[in-house]
């Protein structure tokens, strides 16, 4: 398991390549096995998902008859939904990455999505406080939720950028492979196994 100083390291690496520094590809384990470490990052992104459960668990109880109790299968699913959005998006990414002929570039793209989500979901938890705990800001935190994914949007073009050349198209294709299939995945796997509150 990495150590926080590595985890530290890494992120520096990545905010570097965001300012569009070369100085960051050496903050950043671009090997194999530097990709299998950065699955380490769900590890350490573990409590923004505890958080996420938690308030999901509460819209899931506001439609259902008071006193339902709900046990270990709902958060079990909850995983399930995800670890799919941790995988899928980087299968879909390998298979671009073999039909677009860069597919050495494949464990840089795993790294730097991987590491890239840890921050990101620690800023979306802080958003998550403002609506558990501040109910009547909500407007406030859809607005913060909306500037987020922009953010993210920007900071994953630039970082890319830095990682697989000026291929504008290429860089594109691959940003929306990461993005997209996980907006729509999450709705229906909750869907499918029964854990959307709507």
């Amino acid at each position: 398991m990495p150590t926080l100083k590595e985890v530290e390291i890494y992120l520096t690496g990545l905010w570097l390549l965001f300012k569009q520094d070369p100085k960051g590809l050496a903050h950043l384990d671009f090997s194999d096995r530097g990709a299998l470490r950065s699955f380490w990052a769900a590890f350490f992104a573990l409590p923004t998902m505890l958080l996420t459960f938690a308030w999901w668990r509460e819209l899931y109880l506001q439609i259902l008859p008071e006193g339902t109790q709900i046990g270990f299968l709902f958060f079990f699913r909850l995983g399930l939904v995800e670890i799919a959005n941790w995988i899928v998006p980087l299968v879909l990414v390998g298979l671009v990455c073999w039909m677009v002929g860069i597919g050495a570039r494949f464990s840089a793209i795993v790294v730097i999505a991987n590491w890239l989500t840890l921050p990101v979901s620690y800023a979306y938890a802080v958003v998550l406080l403002v609506m558990m705990l501040m109910p009547g800001l909500a407007g406030l935190a859809v607005l913060l939720s909306f500037a987020l994914a922009l953010a993210l949007v920007i900071a994953l073009f630039r970082i890319l950028r830095m990682v697989l050349g000026g291929h504008s198209l290429t860089i594109a294709t691959v940003a929306m492979v990461l993005l997209v299939p996980t907006m729509i995945l999450s709705e229906v796997l909750e869907r499918y196994l029964g854990v959307y509150p709507g």
